[in-house]
């Protein structure tokens, strides 16, 4: 008896051990924030872009990991023709779509699945246009020429080739085709869903060619996420994958000190130093391509007057917020581009911090005695600005000296962008990253006439003078000649201060000893595609 005790024992020894180490490796994401949906077409955050196009998505063309270097994907070579106008794709062959409970495919990635792609963003009669609710505003920001579309035409060669015709020629484009608003769809969920009068499925229930397939998400708590094990490339070393939704810098902090979550976004500055001695994590560090800025909504009065807006901007003590908000970890901005991105124009400075000048400004036009006005403030943290309340409070302290009487209002993420994408705001605290590259995503995302249709031009101006020159800049190949028409469109805004830019931060994330293969993105996303955990 004493024998078959110890055989028993010694196997539920086994089977323990077994079943600890055939566990699921499980990596949690301390996620700062909510996404706003989980089609990527749709959003202007990186926290959607992290929880769609950044995990369930592919594009034909990507970035190599940690720069801007252009490198295949879904696509694994091209063919450019000598007019610039005509773009030859070769599909990599056996990528396969991931499945759930809706759908199985039964077939892998064609040439139809890309045209579904574009062409349901870019055709108002296309089956998918309006299952957005809005269309597509955004894919016209960046994906129309003057008036036309930039795309042309999109025609299937054969199953793996797919031939772009554009209007006219965009130096661009290859870099175009990294946007997360590219990320390519399956044709046959599509094609499923519609037969089953349910298209909207496709953003709810997203199905993509991704490392990770979605699982399951609970509005402002978590995102469950497993590992595709048909991945195309070497999938990563983890099983699954779960964001925690956690908006405060402290409790996420807390939770990678406890183990609850492995890798967390944007840290508190003043706990850096701590977090560097903390010898069970590491904290990784990049330069960024990132603005944090202050919009002026030039369609309500009293913004719509350039001298108010000088004003405004002459009385904010900027070298403070820099110290008091970013605490050093930050270059001063005085374009929406980086000095890290070519074209920068150098030769552009700072108003003066003149508060006497702002005076006499605000006189001019005509309001001796100032004014109120509403100043939104995020209420989340953002790499571009780690504490936008408090630095909202600043300003504030600082318009008060020329007579102007702030009221701070935030609202929650989600609506916070829905409100001022529609131009609600007045004055409102803001920014985003380069995730292209290239300044023709600056340009057109944040202050092109087309981004005040798509919402996403925050200050909603458009200037005839400033779109001819970045429309230009984006056509001509020669990169000094690119560079020239930039530097006189950023002359052109800094004349007309529709947006003051702040600051230019660094990227600081956190991560566990336990996590192998990350890698902190210079486009502000997070990309889980080659860890693993131990």
């Amino acid at each position: 008896m004493k024998t078959i005790g110890r055989l028993i024992a010694a196997t539920c020894l086994f089977s323990l051990a077994y079943q600890i180490h055939a566990s699921p490796k499980t990596l949690v994401f301390c996620s700062e924030g909510s996404p706003s949906s989980f089609n990527p077409s749709l959003g202007a955050d990186s926290t959607t872009f992290d929880a769609s196009s950044a995990t369930i998505y592919n594009r034909l063309v990507e970035f190599k990991l940690g720069t801007t270097e252009l490198q295949p994907s879904l696509a694994q070579r091209w063919d450019i023709s000598d007019d610039g106008k005509t773009y030859t794709f070769y599909l990599r062959p056996n990528v396969q779509f991931h499945h759930n409970k809706q759908f199985t495919p039964t077939r892998n990635l064609n040439a139809d699945d890309v045209i579904f792609s574009f062409m349901r963003q870019q055709d108002s009669l296309h089956p998918f246009y309006y299952t957005s609710k809005i269309g597509y505003p955004l894919y016209h920001t960046y994906f129309v020429a003057g008036d036309n579309d930039l795309i042309e035409k999109i025609e299937k060669v054969d199953d793996l080739t797919v031939r772009f015709q554009l209007s006219a020629p965009r130096s661009s484009f290859l870099s175009l085709l990294t946007l997360p608003l590219t990320s390519i769809y399956s044709a046959e969920y599509g094609s499923q869903l519609l037969a089953q009068g349910k298209p909207e499925l496709i953003d709810f229930a997203p199905i993509g060619t991704g490392p990770f397939e979605f699982v399951a998400y609970k509005k402002d708590s978590q995102i469950r996420y497993k590992t595709f094990e048909n991945y195309w490339r070497q999938k990563p070393d983890i099983d699954r994958l779960v964001f925690t939704i956690t908006p405060d810098a402290t409790i996420r902090y807390a939770k990678l000190q406890k183990g609850e979550c492995h890798v967390m976004a944007s840290p508190n500055l003043a706990d850096l130093q701590q977090i560097r001695n903390n010898p069970t994590i590491r904290l990784l560090e990049q330069p960024s391509l990132n603005v944090g800025y202050l919009a002026y909504n030039v369609e309500k009065k009293p913004l719509d007057n350039v001298k108010v807006r000088q004003a405004l901007s002459m009385a904010i003590n900027k070298p403070d917020i820099l110290q008091g908000i970013y605490q050093g970890y930050a270059v001063n901005a005085t374009t929406l581009i980086p000095p890290a991105l070519w074209s920068h124009n150098a030769n552009i400075k700072d108003l003066p911090n003149d508060i006497d000048k702002a005076k006499v400004l605000l006189s001019e036009a005509g309001y001796p005695q100032g004014f109120e006005i509403e100043l939104w403030a995020m209420p989340i943290q953002r790499p571009y600005n780690p504490n936008a309340k408090r630095m909202a409070e600043m300003i504030q302290e600082d318009w008060a000296k020329i007579g102007v009487t702030a009221k701070v209002v935030s609202y929650e993420w989600g609506e916070y962008l829905v409100r001022s994408a529609h131009g609600e705001h007045q004055a409102m605290l803001y920014g985003g990253t380069n995730i292209m590259g290239d300044p023709d995503n600056t340009f057109s995302a944040l202050s092109s006439c087309a981004a005040v249709e798509s919402g996403t031009n925050r200050a909603r101006w458009c200037n005839s003078d400033f779109d001819r020159l970045i429309i230009e800049g984006g056509q001509v190949a020669d990169i000094a000649q690119r560079t020239k028409l930039y530097e006189q469109a950023q002359q052109i805004m800094s004349e007309q201060i529709p947006f003051l830019p702040i600051a230019h931060s660094v990227i600081y994330e956190v991560i566990s000893n336990k996590v192998t293969g990350y890698t902190v993105d210079p486009l502000g996303l997070h990309h889980f595609d080659y860890v693993g955990i131990n």
